[in-house]
């Protein structure tokens, strides 16, 4: 593949670091937008328009990580770090005399409502409400808003994503620890941390919680599979819009929490109720939604497009990532 050029916007992450080194690996020439270590700087619009113009296809993937408090100051740079960092690279296409023809933007499957009755697809899901949502919302809006006739954009739905990333590795430390058990959902205390964001926010639906039972339903992709999809959106004209990244073999919570303690060998996974939850996520600095949320999506774009998942099913997913954190906490097996 000579002198294919691919642009990242971001490319320091979990995500990033894989998805750069497997392109570099395929021989495409790769340059990167960043904080600071990068080609270039998002500050730097005069730079950003140089590796932009002529690039062969951009990747959009920057964003504060979700895994933290909720705060006033955190929920705003979580979503100024998205649709500030999505229109500098919509600026740069437009602005260029040969622009890209394709920029894949990250998005997130959280964007649909909790869902227990049925999985969310693109063409027949349903957009959710509060925080988390109105971040989607908003940065997809910034991604599609743009005219930009020359270049085709996919917003890659990505779900919970299994490797040697954060969430992943939280899972397995409770289920060794033996607290791997089902987390159960509950009235608590009401709060406003989880209220709309952005210029037309919506507020959370119903009561603020869900009696779930440990049933949330888990929507989950490996990170082979989101390496996989990438691939396939670039090489593929006839994917355009939203795209669900995420494995066909949707789990559920109690689930989830059985197949880990199987695989690290744990006899026992004590439960957790949300009023365990909340102090523990306080003290951790991070969010029960997390874990609470029913997300259930499924991945009817790439599937009628074609595509076929290297990891369909849920417990040899797990085993595999489990392997390749055990054997020098790699970000997980390339397969093919």
């Amino acid at each position: 593949m000579p002198d294919k050029r691919i642009v990242f916007g971001g490319a320091s992450g979990f995500l990033g670091s894989r998805l750069r080194a497997e392109f570099e690996g395929d021989g495409w020439q790769v340059a990167t937008i960043g904080r600071s270590g990068a080609d270039a700087t998002w500050g730097d619009t005069a730079t950003i328009l140089r590796l932009v113009d002529g690039a062969d296809a951009v990747i959009g993937l920057a964003g504060k990580s979700v895994d933290c408090r909720y705060t006033d100051e955190n929920r705003d740079e979580i979503l100024r770090s998205r649709v500030d960092t999505t229109r500098a690279l919509a600026a740069a296409i437009a602005a260029s005399e040969r622009p890209p023809a394709v920029w894949l933007n990250a998005s997130t499957a959280t964007i649909y409502r909790h869902a227990m009755d049925r999985p969310q697809t693109e063409a027949s899901g349903e957009l959710g409400s509060g925080f988390s949502v109105d971040i989607a919302r908003n940065w997809e809006r910034e991604f599609f808003e743009p005219e930009l006739p020359g270049t085709r954009r996919v917003a890659l739905r990505i779900a919970i994503t299994l490797g040697d990333g954060p969430a992943t590795n939280m899972l397995f430390r409770l289920a060794r620890l033996g607290l791997g058990g089902p987390q159960f959902d509950g009235p608590w205390f009401a709060h406003r941390r989880y209220r709309g964001i952005g210029p037309d926010p919506s507020e959370p639906a119903g009561k603020g919680w869900h009696r779930t039972r440990g049933r949330q339903r888990f929507s989950w992709v490996h990170i082979d599979d989101v390496v996989g999809a990438v691939r396939f959106a670039l090489g593929n004209e006839s994917l355009t819009g939203p795209v669900n990244v995420v494995s066909p073999g949707a789990s559920d919570n109690r689930t989830v929490m059985r197949t880990l303690r199987r695989i690290v060998g744990a006899r026992i996974g004590l439960p957790a109720f949300r009023w365990m939850l909340e102090p523990a996520t306080w003290v951790l600095r991070t969010e029960s939604e997390m874990v609470l949320k029913s997300r259930w999506v499924a991945p009817e774009t790439l599937v009628a497009a074609g595509y076929e998942f290297r990891w369909p099913e849920l417990e040899p997913a797990l085993r595999d990532v489990n392997a390749s954190r055990a054997h020098g906490r790699g970000l997980g097996r390339a397969k093919g």
